[in-house]
């Protein structure tokens, strides 16, 4: 065969190359990163609904412009390589794949002075279908378009203009006010993204990146740094912040990470976690920086397991310049990266006493807040134990809060001396059942004796907040009053038959058996999740 040379169908392809992945967001962000890599102060986004249905997207930056020859060789479908190694463009592609993701045409109008022309070229898909050629248009610049460069850009810059565009909204509206509501949702969705992917460029007060003000339909975009430094711990040594990654060539690049745990939604208003935190289960994970422009957020990358709500605190603040582009084999979209493997168990070694940790911490304040909600009801149990008179049970001869001693009657015998809690003004409603905070043994459960006052006192059971038993299972069956009250009275009754069989010889050997059955629940609820704010349902909401 002469001729080895094999040329794409121009049609097939280009129309192929509309389906790499990108949605509007993440197509809007690889224009921005041109007008960053171009070296713009402002960037400009304007999205326009015509009263004839007809929607048209802008992005102007008052960047370095091109000439007419520039332009040419940047609509190409992968154009040269930057000068600037660091430029956050990198393929060649992202200016025409991200443009034809969304429209069927797209135009960029460009000069480097304002003493040059407008330079202007366009793809538009259908024509390239129609003539099956890779053929651009040179349509002259419009005089709306002279006055939108003039508005957007300045004197100097880039203006790029979506027509066409099949794929802006998810689906097709008859023009009207639905239409137009469907259009702010979206310019207002792409803000939030921008402010996130782009939020070391906004923020005034970062110094790692230049200052470069983004604007849509005319409101400035505010920067959301997602690991809001102001209120969260910044958890990783210095010493493990810095990570070599040896690269194919044998030559060794660095990465930088740091590892944060945010504030826990008890901590914070409701409009202060919605602004500056917005805790999710996806929200966890890698944030992945390239040369300051985030291009992954969340998610563990296989270096942990699939999101866990425990662990939704912990978010991991990972950067790597371009001479990393390689080892972590960067997608066209600039929207994700992977790990090598030796890498994924480096990290896991060097993150697993802070995963341990962010997993820790939420479940102290999961169950501290269940703790102090009192959502658990033992009024019925209590009732129940005060309604019931011949259950078998100790009798109390005497009792010393001072000395956490008691003289008790059972089955052993009269006047047996034992150590117990002794309680003095007991709240009458919970003094047979109660559940508390000061059980630091680990038990599930431990008799005591109490008194409404000093005198009087009657054989009870405390129950332990802090154990899984009372945490996994009574949380959880809070709105059910029989089955609280069930667990309460099976507990009691555990502790009556313990007091009204014991003695100082047996004493160690009851507690023993609660030090044993309160071992045996922890192991048996370890994979049971805790309750979780949804979980705690109050039982009159039926």
């Amino acid at each position: 065969m002469a001729n080895l040379i094999n040329d794409p169908n121009a049609s097939r392809l280009i129309y192929g190359l509309r389906d790499t992945g990108y949605n509007v967001k993440t197509a809007a962000a690889d224009i921005i990163d041109n007008s960053i890599a171009a070296g713009a102060n402002s960037v400009n986004i304007q999205i326009d609904l015509m009263h004839d249905g007809r929607k048209l997207v802008y992005f102007g930056d008052d960047g370095c412009g091109m000439d007419e020859e520039e332009v040419h060789k940047a609509m190409r479908y992968g154009a040269d390589r930057r000068p600037d190694a660091k430029s956050l463009g990198k393929f060649g592609l992202g200016l025409k794949t991200a443009s034809s993701s969304v429209c069927k045409r797209y135009s960029v109008i460009s000069r480097k002075a304002s003493d040059q022309p407008l330079a202007k070229l366009t793809w538009d898909l259908e024509h390239v279908e129609l003539r099956n050629a890779w053929e651009m248009l040179a349509d002259p610049v419009t005089v709306d378009q002279q006055e939108l460069f003039e508005e957007l850009c300045g004197e100097t810059g880039t203006l790029v203009i979506w027509e066409n565009c099949d794929r802006l909204l998810s689906k097709e509206y008859t023009p009207g006010a639905k239409e137009q509501a469907a259009v702010k949702r979206l310019a207002d969705a792409l803000a939030k993204h921008v402010s996130l992917v782009f939020h070391r460029f906004l923020d005034i007060e970062d110094e790692r990146e230049r200052d470069v003000a983004i604007l849509i339909n005319g409101m400035p975009v505010e920067p959301w740094n997602p690991f809001y430094p102001q209120k969260s711990d910044q958890v990783l040594a210095p010493n493990k912040q810095k990570l070599e990654v040896e690269m194919f060539d044998g030559s060794v690049e660095t990465a930088y990470m740091k590892a944060w745990i945010l504030p826990h939604r008890s901590d914070m208003e409701k409009d202060e976690e919605a602004k500056f935190a917005r805790i999710s289960n996806k929200a966890q994970g890698f944030y992945v920086y390239r040369e300051g422009r985030l291009i992954q957020d969340g998610g563990w990358m296989d270096v942990f397991g699939a999101n866990e709500p425990h662990t939704s605190l912990l978010r991991i603040e990972f950067d790597f310049g371009f001479e990393l582009d390689e080892a972590f084999r960067i997608d066209v979209k600039k929207s994700r990266i992977l790990f090598h493997p030796d890498l994924e168990e480096g990290l896991r070694k060097i993150l697993q006493p802070i995963y341990r940790e962010a997993d820790a911490r939420y479940r102290r304040i999961n169950r501290n807040k269940a703790n102090s909600s009192n959502t658990v009801d033992h009024g019925s149990s209590n009732k129940n134990i005060a309604g019931t008179a011949n259950t078998a049970k100790p009798q109390v001869a005497a009792a010393n809060a001072a000395t956490q001693t008691a003289e008790i009657n059972n089955n052993r015998g009269q006047r047996i001396k034992i150590k117990a809690p002794v309680q003095n003004n007991v709240s009458p409603e919970t003094i047979h059942v109660e559940a508390v905070t000061t059980i630091t043994n680990g038990h599930l459960w431990e008799p005591a004796y109490r008194s409404p006052g000093t005198e009087d006192y009657v054989p009870g059971v405390l129950l332990n907040k802090h154990h899984d038993f009372y945490q996994k299972i009574y949380q959880r069956a809070a709105a059910n009053g029989f089955a609280v009250e069930g667990m309460d009275l099976l507990l009691y009754a555990f502790a009556m038959a313990e007091q009204n069989n014991t003695d100082p010889e047996l004493e160690p050997v009851f507690e023993d058996i609660r030090e044993e059955i309160s071992s045996n629940l922890r192991k048996l609820l370890r994979n049971v999740p805790d309750v979780e704010a949804s979980d705690l349902i109050d039982g009159d909401d039926d």
